[in-house]
């Protein structure tokens, strides 16, 4: 928990909330290749008291849907006084802001001394948000944006500007709205949706940044949620957006790796290498059939991509 007792924050003013936020001096956890990213809203005491122990890979603290035109300005002190007053925490810790000329540009500057892992933007459309944004986010603070509009879409190779953006993730309902689409074409049989996520996942790795899978809202739909993420791993996703620990438990244990696939992968590397010190980089092998470069190169990002998730601290 970051504080032992968290009743007096529900009735404290702005003033005194404020008083409470702290130069931050936190162990930031390290995790290059995410699973889950859990939205959590920063009205609920509780949930943000248990941002130092959640098991999800990425923890999104979220200020824009979900919290009230009124309760925005409480939503941004709480997340500021418990960021900054954590001490560590296993997981990444990320603040989704409100769209950068609707209140967005003033909560980044708010946000940028509290020092959080990262910044989430919403309703990016174009490269020239994008450099609004960094124009004001501190150096230090990673970049992620929440691509949700048929724009932000179309020109998503494009916006990883300076390098500075590390993750995307995927809004479909309001992409779908962007779209002038109907949501109840979302099911993991519709050929449009799969255009979709293969189209955000492609167009993403041509960025050089992180794909996050979309939030299924149907949260008590445990058996749903894994069928999505079932199929997103077999499209190629790495990570998929979660409501609450018992998606993030699913998400964990579908985008973890397989134990097969890295015993493949390090008896390819090791079968090539010693091969290749006797001439040999194309060849026939009994128990996977033909070896070569291309072969071997997979191998090695199977097993790069695996040494990525069992890095993360506290845990394998």
């Amino acid at each position: 928990m970051v504080f032992e007792e968290i009743t007096p924050f529900e009735e404290m003013d702005e003033a005194w909330l404020e008083g409470l936020i702290k130069t931050p001096q936190r162990e930031k956890a390290k995790i290059k290749n995410p699973r889950s990213a859990m939205m959590l809203n920063p009205l609920k005491l509780k949930h943000l008291n248990r941002l130092d122990a959640l098991d999800a890979d990425i923890v999104v603290v979220n200020l824009e849907d979900g919290v009230a035109p009124q309760m925005k300005r409480r939503a941004l002190l709480l997340a500021s006084v418990f960021i900054s007053n954590l001490k560590s925490s296993r997981s990444r810790v990320v603040v989704r802001v409100n769209p950068i000329d609707e209140g967005g540009a003033e909560e980044i500057r708010y946000l940028n001394p509290v020092r959080p892992d990262c910044i989430r933007v919403a309703k990016i459309r174009r490269p020239e948000d994008v450099q609004k944004v960094l124009s004001i986010l501190d150096p230090g603070i990673g970049l992620h944006l929440s691509i949700e509009t048929k724009e932000a879409l179309s020109n998503l190779s494009k916006l990883n500007i300076e390098g500075r953006v590390e993750t995307v993730s995927l809004g479909i309902m309001d992409m779908l709205h962007s779209l002038s689409l109907p949501q109840h074409l979302l099911s993991p049989e519709n050929p449009t949706v799969r255009y979709l996520l293969a189209r955000f996942l492609i167009e993403s790795r041509i960025a050089g940044v992180y794909p996050i899978g979309f939030t299924y809202q149907e949260y008590e739909d445990l058996e749903g949620f894994r069928q999505w993420c079932l199929l997103e791993k077999q499209m190629g996703y790495t990570a998929k957006s979660c409501l609450g620990p018992r998606q993030v438990a699913i998400a964990n244990e579908i985008f973890s790796p397989d134990p097969e696939i890295i015993a493949r992968a390090r008896y390819i590397k090791e079968r090539f290498e010693t091969m290749v010190k006797k001439g040999e980089s194309g060849f026939m092998d009994q128990k996977y059939g033909f070896i070569d470069e291309p072969i071997y190169k997979d191998a090695l990002l199977t097993l790069e991509n695996y040494d990525k998730i069992t890095q993360k601290q506290g845990r394998s």
